[in-house]
């Protein structure tokens, strides 16, 4: 049985922290080439320091003028990135850094293995194993540590970027501990945030004092108590930050980007990679048939595991574990979900881009604030957390 009653902590960063700066400037590289040709090969890396971005990896395009034309617009990608992110420092200023592109074209070899012919479906991108999680204890189906703390860091964000409160800077990390009891979150016992200030005279109370107020209004009622422990700003001073404070790199918080650590995370990252990356898409796809078992009260916490080999179409092993919550057989879910014609869809990597439409340019928006656990778009932003297989999975099992 698992345990009920525990204390669990998850953490979040901000649009501004170094990491979440180069997955933003990756994404957008991708986002470009999508919106160019929507079938574009991209796996692009970022990384950042005082004054520099460095850009490397591979794309493709069907036209090979365009792609050597689209290289040329990253420098503008880079900063447009950077001035929306809010950097105007003087040691990383969108106007001011240098921009260094090393992206080249995919390489043939992986290009091969992928690419559909003849009677050969397309295969994956790369080998791998990718998790999706849900749970109930949020109405978005995620754990409560992960999913406030986003919430935390995207409200000081919104007042940081429209005015409200200017003395914020970009940078940022929170992260909240929460108290279970029989299985639900029921408060927080402890709070870190640390915020860029852009006020040297600001000191670690005064910085509370900003934040505290939207803290309290995002945590649910009753969840921040006399007894909470709060560490705002804990080091004092935090006025230089981003990149000029500690160098990113696009892919490092893998944690961040998922479950907070209440559930495994694959091998891979996702930002600056396209659809035909299972690392990314498989994930998706993985976490839409978690939460669609969960949205459909076959239990109330539910982890899928998807494998796949590069060149290969269909996933090599379908995996579920319902955690001791659920109401039917987790291998009952494993059959529902290998069975393309009950399902709607095929698990391979061109059945999950059709699904959720994936070959769009949509993925600079996940950059920041967890891929998952948002809500559903318009024009297939987080198509992957629809709940639109439910009544589906009902019938079936």
């Amino acid at each position: 049985m698992s345990r009920k009653d525990y204390v669990f902590t998850s953490e979040s960063v901000s649009e501004g922290h170094p990491d979440k700066v180069c997955d933003r400037i990756s994404d957008a590289v991708l986002d470009a080439f999508i919106a160019e040709e929507p079938e574009a090969r991209v796996a692009c890396e970022t990384f950042a320091t005082t004054n520099r971005v460095v850009i490397g990896g591979e794309v493709g395009l069907s036209d090979k003028d365009k792609l050597h034309a689209y290289m040329d617009k990253v420098d503008g990608i880079v900063r447009d990135c950077v001035r929306d992110i809010g950097y105007e420092q003087d040691k990383f200023h969108w106007q001011t850094l240098e921009v260094q592109n090393y992206l080249h074209e995919q390489s043939a070899h992986i290009a091969q293995g992928v690419d559909a012919a003849g009677d050969k479906d397309e295969g994956a991108g790369d080998q791998g194993i990718m998790f999706g999680f849900a749970t109930n204890e949020t109405e978005a189906l995620m754990p409560a540590p992960i999913q406030y703390s986003h919430a935390m860091l995207r409200r000081l964000a919104e007042v940081r970027k429209n005015g409200t409160e200017p003395a914020l800077g970009p940078d940022a990390k929170a992260q909240i501990s929460v108290r279970y009891r029989d299985g639900k979150p029921v408060e927080v016992t402890s709070l870190v945030l640390s915020t860029q200030h852009l006020d040297e005279a600001l000191n670690s109370a005064d910085v509370r004092a900003i934040v505290a107020p939207y803290i309290e209004e995002v945590l649910p009622e009753g969840w921040l108590t006399a007894n909470t422990i709060w560490h705002v700003n804990p080091t004092g001073k935090f006025v230089i930050g981003g990149p000029d404070g500690d160098a990113g790199l696009t892919g490092r918080k893998i944690i961040v980007d998922t479950y907070g650590g209440a559930a495994p995370h694959g091998g891979g990252a996702f930002s600056g990679k396209d659809p035909t990356k299972v690392d990314r898409s498989a994930a998706y796809a993985a976490r839409y048939l978690a939460k669609n078992v969960v949205a459909a009260g076959l239990a109330e916490k539910c982890t899928i595991q998807l494998s796949y080999a590069i060149g290969v179409a269909e996933p090599l092993s379908i995996y579920a574990d319902l955690h001791d919550t659920g109401r039917v057989d987790a291998a009952r879910i494993e059959a529902v979900l290998a069975d393309a014609d009950t399902l709607g869809f095929r698990l391979t990597p061109r059945g999950i881009r059709t699904r959720l439409q994936l070959n769009k340019p949509i993925y600079q928006r996940t950059a920041a604030y967890g891929h998952f656990g948002r809500a559903p778009e318009a024009d297939g932003g987080f198509s992957w957390e629809r709940t639109d297989l439910a009544e589906v999975l009902v019938k079936a099992v």
